[in-house]
């Protein structure tokens, strides 16, 4: 397989979607991950096995419908495999394996037979002291973007998942790109008060447009920096509620065909009225979890 992604947007070719089949009991609360799957558990709303199968099988058969090759994980017994997007991320024809939390390492084996068909020298095993994840990294044709967390208080934070070694060994894999990190705001506890990754935050869609919430990012320059750089009248701006419910966490299947939730509705209304055509697909369930439809899906090919 040659792979190939430049940017966000290009026509998808060729995604490897996450699975929702066997993802095991309700998990403790020492278990979980991030402050709003915690905050379902405690109110025992976290959702449920066969919902969630429903919605990733509606995501599959948009795929479908645009001739995308869709690959799967190997199912594991009791274990949750939905977030493709962290275990691993492609960047022009490098596939870069994501220094994930240990607990989620059979993740990344459950992938073996789509990594056979990679070109064993386009696999990139980054540096132990690397940690990242698929979702703080967006190649954007000569840019790639890369949300982080440089505190020193890093190591105190479960949804601090990127750090500064990550950035720089990135930089270092793509010398000819500018990677520009910005700095996320961190919060165990507060969903609402927290960018898991920068795809929670912020995401380019079509050729020259963004969804973005300022209160994700922990520098205000930083936010102003991507409002100019897209410029203002291109930028969806989303409230705070919204980026809590992932209304940046869409998926572009091209420059103007997007996979979104159906309860985005002044997002959608936005999305159609500057000409994108949306395929509407149910992920409140998924979305629990804090990922929706950029974090289940690891886009290997686009044109």
């Amino acid at each position: 397989m040659k792979l190939n992604i430049q940017n966000e947007t290009s026509r998808l070719k060729t995604v490897v979607l996450g699975t929702a089949e066997s993802v095991g009991p309700v998990p403790s609360i020492d278990e979980a991950y991030d402050p709003k799957s915690i905050q379902h558990i405690k109110a025992g709303t976290y959702p449920v096995e066969s919902d969630m199968q429903k919605e990733m099988d509606a995501v599959a058969k948009v795929f479908e419908k645009y001739d995308v090759a869709v690959y799967r994980p190997k199912v594991i017994t009791d274990y949750n495999q939905i977030f493709s997007r962290d275990i691993a991320f492609v960047i022009e024809d490098k596939f870069i394996k994501a220094n994930i939390l240990p607990d989620r390492e059979r993740e990344y084996e459950a992938i073996q037979h789509v990594i056979e068909k990679i070109d064993e020298e386009n696999i990139i095993i980054l540096p132990e002291e690397c940690h990242v994840e698929g979702g703080d990294v967006m190649p954007w044709n000569d840019f790639i973007f890369i949300g982080t967390y440089s505190g020193e208080d890093y190591a105190d934070y479960i949804t601090a998942r990127t750090n500064t070694d990550a950035v720089i060994a990135i930089q270092e894999l793509f010398p000819h790109k500018t990677v520009k990190a910005f700095e996320l705001r961190k919060s165990n506890t507060d969903p609402k008060e927290n960018a898991l990754h920068l795809d929670c935050c912020f995401q380019p869609i079509g050729k020259d447009k963004a969804i973005l919430h300022k209160n994700g990012f922990l520098i205000e320059r930083e936010y102003n920096w991507l409002l100019n750089f897209f410029g203002k009248e291109n930028v969806f701006e989303i409230t705070k509620e919204e980026m809590y419910h992932m209304n940046s966490n869409i998926f572009s299947i091209s420059e103007d065909v997007i996979i979104s939730e159906k309860n985005f509705t002044r997002l959608n209304t936005w999305l159609r009225e500057n000409g994108f055509t949306v395929e509407e697909v149910s992920y409140t369930e998924i979305a629990k979890q804090e990922g929706l439809l950029r974090c289940s899906t690891m886009p290997l090919v686009r044109d």
